[in-house]
């Protein structure tokens, strides 16, 4: 208990569950957890040290005689001067305290939204007219001045130690406890299976044996996917490969370590992935293996995917200092060179300024029709309708000498977002407005779904009858369509439960004919087999979709599916069913990868390894990253509390711009895999403003119009904003005519916003 209410007292107020949840994810930075000399130690303060520590840093000795030298002349000085001085005259040096170091912090410090910075105002205090009549003194006072900011940043780092104290005290009783609950479970987690098999590799009892067991079957390793191995999987690598790289061992075959890897594809930080231990353990390995079987490197630079023009944009784009965060050299080689390609950077979506207010009984969280996001959406839905509806044309690979070409569907469009922001769902609700087919969501959080809401209420209602805010929600639903009137005269008078005053109620009777219907079907049918009947011999399927909307129908196939799931692998119950379900927590990952000729709508993360046709970056606008952690883990692998940034001590400073630099590395590495996902066609898109130079769209429209400028030079016309860039001497080839679509000219009246498109006559009279 009083871990916990120490806690409370530090925290702010966040999610619990997350926090608890990123001690477990970082269980290694508490063990053993930290007392209190040691987090005293690790941000750089004495043993014991408290709250009067920092008067003990401004006040080293000496301070009478230098106050009785300045006061006389600051009083003699500009009102801000004489102010101090009085400041000074009511601070005894000899027995300063913790209110008197506030005041100077006010007085000697810079400022930032009302919080002391640890840093003096030299250059402003005290006056230059003051400065003249102190002489010798300034230098002292200077001095002064320079303790009570480090006086600051020992008072900040002591406030950031106790939150991490408390953070470590709360670790130490928390993780035994959620080890005892997992055991008692029988339960593991992922890191629990690296920790027990890198313990098995490590622990002296054991690891000679094991080793010694695993040397004599063990031919050949393979690391895929090498630059999103987490340091502790390097390490198992590493026990394992062992025996391998001491040159004898129990096997005289030959044995091989084959580690495959590509830095600029390093996205996945956020599940441990460290791609700088990519070029450290690469290191490791070439020294290990220098004394027999060299390490040999291999670099591939041929992209068997994207055609020439796309790779040359993603070349230009990264050819700046971003081409650091991506590991280096960014050249790329097309396997399929005479592969036509094209890059579109359509114009920015701009973020209306002020929106006529919708009727007063519209949803709060309902977005207005002119939102930035629902324009978007809309805008490339019916891009998309027009390029499919009006036969245009993209190339395929060359074949017996030229390139051919075929007709769009729905299944070459790819669009990746950053994040599954508003935008992300818009999108996807655009497209089936327009009764586009469309995958869906390749995550759903199934919890969150009103349909599925409205399905598991009727479910908890036909479980329990006594249920009555099921029930409520139940009739209230497209289910039922009662209205909140009806609901409110049907439960204000009533004395026992609510399904008993409707069951004696003298209206609705197709309700209670639903009702009875079902709970009548309850302790006989199978959870799949109840959803399916109020799906369709109620019509439930098609309620639900007239009232939601066609986007609906996702989460309710996967209430199906994720029934049929629960059947397979338990004894099925309605109960047992309810309590499978029974968190908002329940994250349905969907296979996007074999969707047919349907449209893809997912992150850049979930569309690594995949490929398209055609792919769409909407998401590239301004970012402001937004940091939700509230532990950090320091290079030495301890975890520290993360504080809010004006309150932070030059140790969690250091932290937070490493961790800044990082990300930022890692969203450039991730717009390269977004680019490097389409094979002929990049359109890339944005919404509200585009400020930041580092923002996709401008880092993508820079390399294209690099791009267009080097091609120019050479004479050769390879892509631009408008007909496919297949030279001269390829389209006299083709039997095929490749054409300009019309939105591309001119906008089509459901298309309010077309694209500017220039023609190659336009770049260089290429024709």
């Amino acid at each position: 208990p009083a871990a916990i209410r120490r806690l409370t007292e530090v925290q702010d107020g966040e999610d619990f569950a997350k926090l608890v949840e990123q001690i477990a994810r970082n269980r290694a930075s508490f063990t053993p957890p930290l007392g209190a000399d040691a987090v005293w130690r690790l941000f750089g303060l004495p043993p014991r040290a408290d709250a009067d520590y920092p008067v003990t840093v401004a006040f080293a000795g000496g301070e009478d005689l230098l106050f009785e030298a300045v006061i006389p002349i600051f009083r003699s000085a500009t009102k801000t001067m004489v102010d101090l001085g009085n400041i000074l005259a009511g601070i005894d040096p000899q027995a300063p305290t913790p209110e008197h170091i506030e005041q100077l912090f006010k007085e000697l410090l810079y400022q930032k939204e009302g919080k002391a910075l640890p840093s003096a105002k030299l250059a402003s205090v005290p006056t230059k007219n003051a400065r003249k009549s102190m002489g010798d003194l300034t230098e002292e006072f200077d001095a002064f001045m320079l303790r009570v900011a480090e006086a600051r940043e020992a008072q900040l780092a002591l406030a950031s130690a106790e939150k991490t104290l408390a953070l470590h005290q709360f670790a130490a009783v928390f993780l035994p406890e959620y080890e005892a609950r997992k055991a008692a479970r029988g339960l593991l987690d992922f890191d629990d299976l690296i920790t027990r098999a890198r313990a098995l590799l490590t622990d002296r009892g054991l690891a000679a044996w094991v080793l010694f067991r695993l040397d004599g079957g063990i031919d050949h390793i393979l690391v895929d996917e090498a630059q999103d191995t987490s340091p502790d999987q390097w390490e198992l690598i590493e026990n394992l490969a062992a025996e391998l790289t001491s040159g004898q061992g129990a096997s005289n075959r030959e044995r091989t370590l084959f580690v495959v890897g590509d830095k600029k594809q390093s996205i996945y930080s956020f599940q441990g992935a460290d791609v700088v231990a990519f070029d450290r353990k690469r290191d490791l390995f070439q020294e290990r293996l220098a004394g027999g079987e060299a390490l040999r490197l291999r670099s591939l630079t041929h992209s068997f995917r994207s055609s020439p023009a796309i790779l040359s944009v993603v070349d230009r784009t990264f050819d700046g200092p971003e081409i650091e965060a991506i590991g280096g050299d960014s050249r790329h080689i097309a396997f399929n060179e005479g592969l036509p390609g094209r890059v579109d950077v359509w114009p920015v979506v701009e973020t209306a300024e002020k929106l006529e207010q919708g009727p007063w009984d519209d949803p709060l969280d309902q977005p207005h029709p002119e939102d930035a996001e629902v324009v978007l959406a809309r805008d490339i839905a019916a891009r998309i309708k027009a390029l499919v509806t009006g036969g245009e044309q993209i190339p395929q690979v060359p074949r017996n000498g030229g390139p051919s070409v075929r007709a769009v569907h729905y299944g070459d469009f790819l669009i990746l977002v950053q994040r599954r922001s508003p935008l992300f769902h818009e999108i996807i609700r655009a497209c089936k407005a327009l009764d586009l087919p469309i995958a869906g969501a390749d995550r759903l959080n199934l919890g969150g779904e009103m349909a599925v809401k409205d399905l598991t209420a009727l479910l908890a209602f036909l479980d329990t009858p006594e249920d009555d805010l099921s029930l409520a929600a139940v009739l209230r639903s497209p289910l039922c369509g009662w209205s909140e009137r009806d609901l409110y005269q049907l439960a204000q008078p009533r004395k026992g439960y609510l399904w008993e005053a409707l069951r004696d109620h003298p209206g609705h009777a197709d309700t209670r004919a639903f009702l009875n219907d079902m709970r009548g079907q309850a302790d006989f049918l199978r959870p799949y087999d109840l959803i399916e009947r109020v799906l369709h011999r109620h019509s439930g399927r098609r309620k639900l979709l007239a009232r939601l909307g066609p986007e609906a129908e996702d989460g309710i196939d996967e209430l199906l599916s994720q029934a049929l799931a629960y059947e397979a692998s338990d004894v099925p119950s309605l109960t047992g069913f309810l309590v499978w379900m029974g968190t908002d927590e329940v994250e349905v990952k969907r296979q996007l990868d074999a969707e047919g000729s349907r449209i893809r709508v997912m992150t850049v993360h979930g569309a690594k390894g995949l490929e398209a046709e055609i792919v769409i970056l909407p998401d590239t606008g301004d970012r402001k990253p937004n940091d939700k952690d509230e532990l950090y883990r320091l290079p030495g692998g301890e975890a520290v509390w993360k504080v809010r940034k004006d309150e932070s001590p030059a140790l969690i400073t250091a932290e937070r711009e490493a961790r800044q630099a990082r990300e930022a590395a890692e969203r450039l590495r991730l717009l390269y895999v977004a680019m490097t996902r389409a094979r002929c066609w990049l359109i890339t898109v944005a919404k509200g403003e585009v400020k930041q130079p580092d923002c996709w769209y401008n880092l993508i429209r820079a390399g294209v119009e690099k791009a267009i400028a080097l091609n120019l030079e050479g004479g050769v016309l390879r892509h631009g904003f408008g007909d496919w860039p297949l030279p001269v001497t390829a389209v006299q080839q083709s039997a095929q005519k490749v054409t300009m679509p019309d939105w591309a000219t001119r906008p089509a009246p459901d298309v309010p916003r077309a694209a500017k498109v220039l023609s190659p006559s336009d770049l260089g009279g290429a024709k």
